[in-house]
C-alpha cells in the first residue's frame, strides 16, 4: 500500500510541477541558505530551481501562492511580490511541534483567468486526495470560488467560511470576480455548498437587501462587533471545511496592503487567533488568505502579518484533537433539556477538550430519518436549559428539512 500511495503521490505533483506550477522567487531562494538554524524556512521543503519539487508523501501541510489578479476589482497586483510573504514566514520560528510542511511555488497565470482558476481547481484537489491541507495566499477573493470546486469530488456538503468586510455576493449577470465570486457559489449546480457564515462584515459598506438575503438563507453572519468576541466564532470555524480571509478585514494600521484598505476591522492579533481556531478545527481543509497588495505595503507589515496569520494556522493544525466525529461515546458527556412544548435537545461535551455539541434531527416526510450533530457553545446549552432555543439551532435544523 505504501508503494501504491508513493507511486499515486508521484504521479499527481509531477503533473502539478509541469504544468501549473513554477518555484519560489529566485532572490528569496539565494536567501535560504543564510536563514538561521531551526527557522521554518530552514527546516521545510521547498520548490526551487535548484532543488526542483519537493516530495509530498508524509507532507501535511503546503504553502501554495497564486499569480493571478485580473477578476480582483479595483485591487490589481494582488497577485505580485508573494516573496514578501514568505521571506517573513521563513524567518519565523516553530512553536512545539513538528509539522511536516511544504512550499510548492506558485500558480502561473494562464492566458486568460480561466485558465488560472481550472490550475488553482486540479491542484488543490490533488493535495485534498493526499489528505494535503493548502494554505493558499494571494491573488483576489474569487479564487474562493476555484477552491470550492476543488471540493466536488468529495461529493460531499460543503460549510464555507469567509472573514471579510464585504459579502461580495454582486449580480447573477456579473462575470466571476472578487465582488461577485459569492454569488457564483451559492447558485452553483449542483450545489454542494451546506452552509456560508461571513465573520466580521461592516453594515455600511453591504446593501440591505444583500443583508436581508443573506439572512434569509439562514446563512450565518457576524458583524465586526461581535466577532471581536473571539470565543463565540470557535464553533464556526470549528463546523467550516473551507476558511477565506480577504486582508481588508483588516483595519488599515495593521495591514495597509489593500487598495480597498478600511480604517476599520480587525485587529493583527485578532485576526491571527482567528486562523489559529481555523487551524484547531478538526474539519477545516483548506485556508486561504486573498487580497494582498504589495505596493500599498508599508515597510512590508502586511506580508509579515500574513506569515504570523500562517505560522497561528500552523499552530492550530498542531493542537487538533479529532474528538469530531465521535471515536467512542465514552469520550463525552451526554446533557438532554427537555423543553415544555417541544421534543427535547441533546448536548454532547467532550472530554477533551470541553467543547460542546448539540443534536439536530434529519427530517424527511415529517418523520425523523436520523441525527447530526453541530458545533455549539456552553452557552448555547444554558440558553436552552432556560427554554430558549439558540439560533443556531433553529438555522440548522431549516437546512436539515
Amino acid at each position: 500500500k505504501r508503494n501504491n500511495k508513493s507511486l499515486s503521490c508521484k504521479k499527481i505533483y509531477i503533473q502539478m510541477n509541469t504544468d501549473f506550477l513554477t518555484p519560489i522567487h529566485t532572490v528569496l531562494e539565494a536567501s535560504l541558505d543564510v536563514l538561521l538554524s531551526g527557522s521554518i524556512g530552514s527546516s521545510i521543503q521547498i520548490y526551487t530551481q535548484k532543488n526542483g519539487f519537493p516530495d509530498l508523501n508524509n507532507i501535511e501541510i503546503a504553502i501554495l501562492g497564486v499569480d493571478e489578479d485580473r477578476n480582483t476589482d479595483d485591487n490589481f497586483g494582488s497577485g505580485k511580490d508573494l516573496h514578501h510573504i514568505r521571506s517573513h514566514f521563513y524567518k519565523l520560528f516553530p512553536g512545539n511541534w513538528n509539522v511536516p510542511i511544504a512550499d510548492l511555488g506558485n500558480i502561473k497565470k494562464g492566458e486568460s483567468t480561466s485558465d488560472t482558476h481550472f490550475a488553482i481547481t486540479e491542484v488543490i484537489k490533488s493535495l485534498l486526495k493526499m489528505n494535503i491541507i493548502p494554505i493558499i495566499i494571494g491573488g483576489g477573493q474569487d479564487i474562493t470560488f476555484s477552491n470550492y470546486k476543488a471540493y466536488d469530488q468529495l461529493e460531499q456538503t460543503v460549510n464555507l467560511v469567509v472573514v471579510d468586510s464585504k459579502f461580495d455576493l454582486g449580480n447573477l449577470e456579473d462575470k466571476l470576480s472578487s465582488k461577485s465570486y459569492l454569488s457564483k457559489i451559492i447558485m452553483e449546480v449542483p450545489t454542494n455548498l451546506f452552509n456560508f457564515s461571513n465573520i466580521g462584515y461592516q453594515t455600511y459598506l453591504n446593501p440591505q437587501e444583500e443583508i436581508k438575503l443573506i439572512q434569509g438563507l439562514n446563512f450565518d453572519t457576524y458583524r465586526l462587533a461581535e466577532a471581536k468576541e473571539l470565543e463565540i466564532l470557535e464553533p464556526v470555524l470549528r463546523d467550516a471545511d473551507i476558511v477565506s480571509i480577504d486582508i481588508g478585514s483588516v483595519r488599515q494600521s495593521d495591514a495597509p496592503a489593500n487598495k480597498n484598505v478600511s480604517p476599520n476591522g480587525f485587529y493583527g492579533d485578532e485576526i491571527c487567533g482567528i486562523a489559529r481556531y481555523a487551524g484547531i478545527s478538526d474539519k477545516v481543509s483548506s485556508f486561504g488568505i486573498y487580497e494582498y497588495n504589495s505596493e500599498f505595503d508599508n515597510h512590508n507589515l502586511t506580508a509579515h502579518l500574513i506569515a504570523q496569520m500562517i505560522w497561528c494556522f500552523i499552530e492550530g493544525f498542531n493542537s487538533r484533537v479529532k474528538d469530531y466525529p465521535f471515536a467512542t461515546k465514552e469520550d463525552y458527556q451526554k446533557f438532554t433539556v427537555m423543553l415544555e412544548n417541544d421534543d427535547p435537545i441533546n448536548f454532547y461535551k467532550s472530554n477533551k477538550t470541553g467543547r460542546w455539541w448539540m443534536e439536530i434531527n434529519l427530517i424527511q416526510h415529517n418523520k425523523y430519518k436520523r441525527r447530526a450533530l453541530i458545533p455549539c457553545t456552553y452557552q448555547d446549552y444554558i440558553e436552552t436549559t432556560n427554554q430558549m432555543i439558540p439560533d443556531r439551532w433553529f438555522k440548522a435544523q431549516s437546512k436539515m428539512i
